[in-house]
């Protein structure tokens, strides 16, 4: 049962997190220092010598960081190609990440040789190390179906030219992550990362590794089968018995979203729901996701250039398995339901079509005028189970699922609708110091939520006007069958664009949870960077 299925790709690239810098020679273990040009400026040499020596002297480490001018980034070999320093965007405006995440992704990405053992030294901020460690292993994507390795990529030739040992055929490269700690007074610390913050960094890496691998994954691959064997792997290794409804027994039960839209599917829809529930716990937290694992639009179906991708709408759920694990791993001391909404979006003669409608968990009824918008339905069965079942006072929701979020915030920041001004403020700094960047939605359903009136149910799933809040309407669809009038905390997290970076996934939002229920575990790094209780808005307290 907790078998893999089979043919599995294999993992390219083994990560190791080291406590401090370990010795080694570039020449045979090529090493990239990235850090601020603030920051390389304060290192002397014998900071970074274990890393360089005998090839790089102290003369030209020096020079070569005198020579950097980031514009937005830089870098200047030391040695050949297999020793390089490079300096990330000098300007960070209020909306961004100070740890840069992005530039550190790019920059690894780009000058990675692939080759049998290699080093990463990240030069940070204590406050920027996480985000920056994932950072680095948003870079390196498990899903491949290749057949060889790229041998003709710049960087594998250099290393080939330059006597490099490359690896084996079939073989993992090891990439060793380490870091050089700068102080507030501007001093390089010399206290190793201790045990927990290494084991913090491994669970966290597996997180965005897995949601990404999923998100990378095609259908025929990852179908709701294998997804929910995917949540059944995770629960086994956390001792956790995940409960899985399936097919016709949703409709039975009233999930008439999520039946609705996998019914047409040669495999059927699922709810999947993992419960961590540790003793003292004071509070619920529900993780909510979409996990659509191909839309095709169904009968309102997608135009050839628009279905390309869809593999990624189960993004929302991808990333929350991987936070779901992550957290429980750092020792989660409150209640955590990573509920799964999976289903196929498909075409058949059972498909859902225009004017059906829909009884939804909520008991809120629905009249489909576009078979596309699909993830709010499946995300609305799974928040009213969070909210009956679970008895949950927090529920936050994540999904691929508007277009518009791309338009309204960019390809860089995930979208944030809720009726907590204080957690809209927490969420926003999570952002910032996963570097799973957030930006807020207008939050005003009793001017938006007219958008979905129906004359015969009580909503339509789709908007009359496209070109009013699409991002804010669609999430409020969701928090309908809630109530605008939960007492609790509810979150919407609209993340359809930073899901993924070109053709790759990014594992976006696995970093950002943890940063937000930081607080909640017992891991000191996480508690370091989690929002604390935030106190009211200047401007709030301006208007007061």
């Amino acid at each position: 049962m907790w078998e893999r299925h089979a043919e599995e790709p294999k993992m390219a690239v083994d990560l190791k997190f080291n406590a401090s810098l370990t010795k080694s020679d570039p020449h045979f273990k090529p090493v990239l220092i990235i850090g601020q040009l603030k920051h390389l400026n304060l290192l002397k040499f014998s900071d970074v010598a274990c890393k360089l020596e005998p090839r790089v002297t102290e003369d030209t480490f020096n020079k070569a960081v005198s020579c950097l001018h980031p514009s937005p980034t830089d870098k200047i070999s030391l040695y050949l190609d297999v020793a390089t320093v490079a300096a990330v965007p000098l300007k960070c405006s209020r909306h961004n990440t100070p740890s840069r995440a992005h530039a550190i992704t790019r920059l690894v990405k780009n000058n990675v040789l692939n080759v049998s053992e290699e080093s990463i030294v990240i030069v940070c901020e204590k406050a920027d190390l996480f985000a920056s460690a994932c950072a680095v292993v948003r870079a390196f994507s498990l899903y491949s179906r290749k057949t060889t390795n790229n041998v003709s990529s710049p960087s594998y030739n250099r290393a080939v030219d330059q006597d490099v040992p490359m690896k084996n055929a079939g073989d993992n490269s090891v990439v060793s992550i380490e870091f050089v700690i700068i102080e507030k007074d501007g001093s390089v610390s010399e206290t190793p990362l201790d045990a927990s913050e290494l084991c913090c960094l491994e669970v966290a890496a597996k997180g965005v590794q897995l949601a990404a691998r999923i998100v990378d994954t095609p259908c025929n691959e990852m179908n709701v089968d294998h997804f929910v064997q995917e949540a059944e792997i995770i629960g086994y290794e956390l001792n956790i018995k995940p409960l899985v409804i399936r097919g016709e027994e949703l409709r039975e039960r009233g999930f008439g979203g999520i039946y609705g839209v996998g019914k047409a599917a040669a495999v059927p829809p699922a709810l999947v729901v993992l419960s961590h529930e540790p003793k003292g716990a004071q509070e619920t937290i529900a993780l909510v996701g979409k996990g659509i694992v191909y839309d095709t639009g169904g009968l309102s179906i997608k135009g050839k250039t628009a279905m390309p991708g869809m593999k990624r709408d189960c993004g929302g759920a991808a990333a929350i398995l991987g936070a779901f694990y992550a957290a429980v791993k750092c020792g989660f001391k409150e209640n955590l339901h990573a509920v799964f909404c999976m289903a196929e979006n498909s075409v058949g003669p059972n498909a859902t079509r225009p004017d059906d409608i829909h009884t939804l968990y909520s008991g809120r009824t629905v009249e489909i005028n576009n078979t596309d918008a699909e993830g709010r339905l499946v995300l609305s069965d799974g928040v009213a189970y969070a909210h009956k079942d679970l008895k949950a006072n927090i529920i936050l929701d994540m999904a691929t699922l508007t277009g518009a979020q791309g338009i309204a915030t960019g390809k860089y920041h995930g979208a944030i609708l809720t009726n907590s001004e204080e957690w809209e403020i927490k969420s926003l700094e999570a952002g910032r110091k996963s570097g799973d960047l957030l930006a807020p939605l207008v939050y005003c359903p009793e001017l938006h939520f007219s958008e979905f009136a129906s004359a015969v149910a009580d909503m339509k799933n789709s908007v009359a006007d496209r070109s009013n809040a699409q991002s804010s309407c669609a999430g409020l669809f969701v928090g309908a069958n809630l109530g605008f009038d939960y007492p609790g905390i509810w979150m919407h997290v609209d993340m359809a664009t930073p899901v993924h970076c070109g053709e790759r996934a990014t594992g976006y939002g696995v970093a950002l949870l943890l940063a937000l229920f930081g607080s909640h575990t017992n891991c000191k790094m996480l508690q370091s960077i989690a929002c604390s209780d935030s106190e009211p808005p200047p401007k709030r307290i301006c208007r007061d």
